[in-house]
Order: C-alpha cells, then sequence, then structure tokens
C-alpha cells in the first residue's frame, strides 16, 4: 500500500494546477485514450516475448494510466482510486463463491455455468441502468450490445457481439450452417469482385469476416488470438525468405520466391 500511495501522490502532483507538469494537467479522459491502447499492446507483446523484465516495466506503465483515470474521475468528484479497487474486488467475491464463500460445483463445466450466470446478472442490472438512464434522456432502447466497447479491436468485438447475441438463442444452432454460410459468403466476394464495385467488395469481405469469427467461436477458438498467431508465422517466414534471398526481394520471380518460401515452412 505504501507503494501504491507514493504512486497517486505522484500523480497528484502531476496534476496540481500551479506547480504540476505542464502535459499532464492539460489532459482528459479522451486524450488518453490512445496512450492506453498503445500500453495495453505493448503489454500484450511483452507476453509474447516473453521478456518479463519488460512486462514489469510494461504493467507499471499500464497501472500509471489507471491511475491517471482515476486522478482526473477524483478530481470530477466522479470516483476514486480507492473505489475502483472495491469494485473490482466485489467483482471478484461474487463471481468466486467457490473460493471466498465455500460454494461446491461438481465440475468445471457447472462452475462455468455459475459464473456466466453472475455475469448475466450483472449485466442485467447494467441494462436496468442503461434503460434508467436513456429514458431520462429519451434516447432508444437499451441493447444487450450496449456495454460493449466499440473502441475494441474489430475482430474482439464482433466475436463479444456474437457470443452476446449467442447465449440469447441468436445463433446456428449447429457449426455446420456456419460452414455452409462461409460458402455463400466466399461466393458472395467472388460475385462482387466481378461487379468491380469498391464498396460493395469491401462490405462482403466485412462479411465473411464476420462468418470466419463465428466459426472461430463455435470451435472455442478466439479470433484475435488466431489471427496473431497467422501474423507471427508470417513474419517468421516472411523474414526467413529475406535471409535466403540476401538481396532484394523484387528481384527474385515469384516462382523462386515460392521455393524460399516452402523452405521456410519448413524451418
Amino acid at each position: 500500500m505504501e507503494n501504491i500511495n507514493q504512486l497517486l501522490e505522484i500523480m497528484q502532483q502531476l496534476r496540481d494546477p500551479e506547480s504540476g507538469c505542464p502535459w499532464d494537467k492539460k489532459q482528459n479522459y479522451q486524450s488518453l485514450l490512445p496512450y492506453t491502447i498503445e500500453e495495453v499492446y505493448e503489454v500484450v507483446d511483452a507476453i509474447e516475448r516473453n521478456d518479463f523484465e519488460d512486462l514489469k516495466d510494461e504493467l507499471g506503465d499500464l497501472l500509471f494510466q489507471i491511475v491517471f483515470y482515476t486522478q482526473l474521475a477524483k478530481e470530477d468528484k466522479r470516483f476514486n482510486f480507492d473505489d475502483v479497487v472495491q469494485n473490482v474486488c466485489d467483482k471478484m467475491l461474487r463471481r468466486h463463491p467457490h473460493v471466498f464463500d465455500n460454494k461446491k460445483y461438481e465440475n468445471e463445466e457447472s462452475l462455468h455455468l455459475a459464473w456466466e450466470q453472475q455475469k448475466h446478472q450483472e449485466r442485467q442490472t447494467k441494462l436496468e441502468q442503461a434503460k434508467l438512464k436513456q429514458s431520462k434522456s429519451k434516447q432508444g432502447e437499451a441493447s444487450l450490445l450496449d456495454n460493449i466497447p466499440k473502441v475494441l479491436p474489430e475482430l474482439k468485438r464482433s466475436q463479444k457481439m456474437q457470443k452476446r447475441a449467442a447465449k440469447q438463442g441468436f445463433d446456428w444452432p449447429d457449426v455446420e450452417q456456419v460452414w455452409d454460410k462461409l460458402k455463400e459468403e466466399s461466393l458472395e466476394v467472388q460475385e462482387a469482385v466481378e461487379s468491380g464495385d469498391t464498396q460493395h467488395i469491401e462490405e462482403e469481405i466485412g462479411d465473411l469476416l464476420f462468418v470466419c469469427v463465428n466459426l472461430a467461436r463455435h470451435y472455442k477458438v478466439d479470433a484475435d488470438n488466431a489471427l496473431r498467431t497467422a501474423n507471427n508465422k508470417f513474419d517468421k517466414r516472411f523474414r526467413d525468405v529475406e535471409a535466403m534471398a540476401s538481396h532484394r526481394i523484387a528481384d527474385f520471380s515469384l516462382e523462386e520466391l515460392e521455393v524460399f518460401w516452402q523452405k521456410a515452412k519448413l524451418s
């Protein structure tokens, strides 16, 4: 707690209207967003590189972002750091009665079901709160998708939306129908390409990607992680091709590059 208190005090001093840092003083919730997103990805990068010394540093940077937001909220008299910590403590206690309340479950499946039911109950409470806010502001009806952040990477957002809808029965009953839909969307992409309409091509490729995410979800694969794995695989193999080429890739024919690529796949 001593270190946390020191960090909170540092943040408060940085935001001091008279003696604080000019850059820190002019920041707000919106201006911090790009830095927060960048810090999250730097944490992911450190983990994927198994660089735990760097991970320690990046987690500190991410923690500082959280402290920054709570300082802004404290200044606005909305909440403070202690409120955030208490909120997550309460949530973890609610969601883990098998650990903190001696609740017994027959197996991991029943434990997972209880976890999902608790999360569903929390979402319902948020929905009721959203409906109340919207009725006061005379906006539209609240949706089950309301609290899925639109700033998420699109693959992640797609999977979360589909998962949320599926819990309410809005889903293909079996994976075979997803495969059929994948074939259908592939044909529609080809038709769009033949039409030459760029906007239509983009729309149909988007539909195809959406179905790919659906397929991943049905097989319990995280689409974002799957694409990251594919990207990392391409990154390694292409670097191997560059090493085998020894000079400009453009100086080689496609057939020669294919030979290099097949060798890279074996390494």
